[in-house]
């Protein structure tokens, strides 16, 4: 592809290591990398502060953008991406990663960035420029033992390489000091650049002689990874990559899974909709755990449902919306004085959502449950105990209104969060059944069913001819197609509904999340997902293999999803990469594969 700006997300690749996020600009930039941790406030994050937000550099010196084109890919099985540059003078690949040490995750962040010549002579230029952690902390600059260390608040960071020309320090440059240098790739020479960094803690340096050898090491760790990984199935290659973005938002020191790995990127060019995503969503971890079990990754699922159980019983036995990657609660919002991506603020961290009642959030807690103990695993007495508690307070809890999955202000009997209730009611029978957990069975099913004939008598409109928002309402919303999959609804009333969304809020095989959404934001990539599982429930196959097929295509180049795609020109917009939004991917492929006939599939 040919080199284009930052004005769409689209240009940015993730690599990861367990612990944070990088993101990769088409033109060779890391504009966001928060280190040592994925929700540390970032040194680099011109994504988000052009001037101040820092950044690092590496691209062919003396070229305008225009002057080379671009090839990326990640290296088949792994999230480290390779870059190559192809210019009249010659051709360079850049290989990218957070490396790995040899027991694992390192207890540093070590970003490694090996350059190669492949053809011709290129000279490359190469930039480490802090920036202000956003507007807390000011840069500085200093020498160690023949080492650049950079010191920002609390963070320390160093610049280490082998054949990267002279590295010269700028301690006055303008606006910040930075460290910089240039190097001549010929003849099939190789080159490596690393950033190692700590928060609040020693740094240690590694021997810049083993930075190939973490590199190496990390793809064989990543390649081992995918190994275990079991997918046969349509749209392949769609599904291994969303698992291997999925794997990068598990924060491995607890077992968490970050919502996305970025916070602040608006949802509209109006800004106002910019949510830091940087947390553990109940919801998403429950959606990714099931997705793991299903391709038998055993691992994962242990580490984010003893994580979620344990999270939940520190702080009561009611779960909260969301809780931080080490299983805090949220301290609240706070605003930074920095412009946001392309000047839309504001800037955030922390999310207002944080104490909202979301009903399926007790449907969400029980099917990751499910799913764990129908893979033939025991769930401990006290999360029994606390499970047989929560479906308890489902029974009383579920007539109340809440702000629905979509975290609104307006409390609402809204039709998702009742179907999440049944949900949850149902999961519980079901486990008590099993001999999984105790309880009142028979309290359980009489109100799972009681909340069943409620959500058919109440929140069916005839005149729409579809399930609506919430009783008494017109509006529609996509959150309801989940429930296909989960089971309440795959007969005429879900295949109606399907209709009446896909007339109101579609746009091709995009989808709009809820009624009025056109007018205040872009297209909502899980949602249209969902549709399309919701079509192979329904039994309307032909349907939905179309529009997989055109949903998968709307990927960028590297096979990465953000949260909403514009209908106008395909750009990407809110953070990214997105949970919710390869969730969606995993889950439409693996319920397609399951109820559609195989011969149907071939092709696909």
């Amino acid at each position: 592809m040919t080199v284009v700006g930052r004005e769409d997300l689209r240009t940015y690749a993730p690599i990861g290591d367990g612990r944070t996020v990088a993101l990769v600009a088409a033109d060779g930039g890391i504009d966001w990398m928060p280190m040592p941790n994925l929700d540390s406030t970032p040194v680099f994050a011109r994504l988000l502060d052009d001037d101040h937000g820092g950044c690092l550099e590496l691209s062919p010196e003396g070229h305008s953008g225009v002057d080379y084109t671009v090839r990326r890919r990640y290296l088949p099985g792994t999230n480290v991406l390779q870059t190559t540059f192809v210019s009249t003078a010659g051709t360079v690949r850049v290989t990218d990663a957070l490396v790995t040490g040899i027991a694992g995750r390192l207890p540093w962040a070590q970003l490694v960035r090996r350059i190669e010549s492949l053809e011709g002579e290129v000279r490359m230029r190469w930039a480490i420029r802090p920036g202000t952690r956003l507007g807390t902390a000011a840069p500085w600059v200093v020498r160690h033992d023949g080492a650049h260390l950079m010191r920002v608040g609390a963070t320390t960071l160093a610049v280490l390489g082998e054949e990267i020309g002279r590295a010269r320090s700028e301690q006055d440059a303008d606006p910040f000091p930075l460290i910089r240098g240039t190097f001549l790739a010929r003849g099939g020479s190789r080159h490596l650049l690393a950033v190692v960094a700590t928060d609040d803690e020693p740094l240690h340096l590694p021997d810049p002689a083993t930075l190939d050898d973490s590199l190496e090491r990390s793809i064989a760790g990543w390649r081992t990874w995918s190994r275990e990984f079991s997918y046969e199935g349509p749209w392949s290659d769609a599904v291994q990559r969303s698992a291997l973005a999925l794997k990068l938002l598990v924060y491995a020191p607890t077992g968490a899974i970050a919502a996305a790995a970025t916070t602040s990127l608006p949802e509209n060019p109006a800004g106002g909709k910019n949510w830091d995503y940087r947390y553990a969503w109940v919801r998403d971890l429950a959606y990714t755990a099931h997705a793991l079990v299903r391709f038998g990754l055993r691992e994962e699922t242990h580490a984010a449902l003893s994580w979620l159980v344990r999270t939940i019983r520190a702080h009561g036995s009611d779960p909260h919306v969301m809780y931080t990657l080490r299983g805090e609660l949220l301290d609240g919002v706070e605003e930074f004085d920095v412009p946001g991506w392309q000047g839309i603020g504001p800037v955030v961290t922390g999310n207002p959502a944080r104490d909202q009642l979301q009903l399926g959030v007790y449907g969400d807690l029980f099917a990751i449950c499910r799913t764990y103990v129908d893979a033939g695993n025991v769930l401990d007495v006290e999360t029994g105990r606390m499970l047989a508690q929560v479906a308890d307070r489902t029974c009383d809890l579920w007539r109340e209104r809440d702000s629905g999955m979509w975290e609104l202000p307006e409390l609402e009997h809204y039709t998702s969060s009742k179907m999440g209730c049944w949900q949850a009611l149902r999961d519980a029978v079901h486990l008590a059944e099993a001999g999984a957990i105790p309880g009142d069975t028979a309290r359980w099913a009489s109100e799972r069913d009681r909340i069943s004939t409620w959500i058919e008598r109440e929140c069916w409109s005839e005149d729409a001819g579809a399930y609506t928002m919430y009783p008494g309402s017109a509006a529609l919303d996509t959150s309801v197609l989940i429930h296909a999959e989960s089971g309440f609804d795959r007969g005429e009333r879900m295949s109606r509904t399907i209709d009446a969304l896909t007339a109101e809020l579609g746009r091709g095989a995009l989808l709009y999340r809820y009624s009025g959404m056109p007018r205040e934001e872009h297209t909502f990539v899980a949602s249209a997902f969902w549709r399309a599982g919701a079509l192979a429930c329904v039994g309307r196959h032909d349907e939905a293999l179309t529009a997989m097929d055109e949903l998968v295509a709307h990927a960028n180049d590297v096979g990465i999803y953000s949260e909403m795609i514009s209908e106008r020109d395909g750009s990407f917009w809110g953070n990214l990469p997105q949970a919710l939004s390869h969730l969606a991917v995993v889950t439409a492929a693996l319920t397609i594969r399951e109820v559609v006939p195989a011969r149907a599939l071939a092709g696909h």
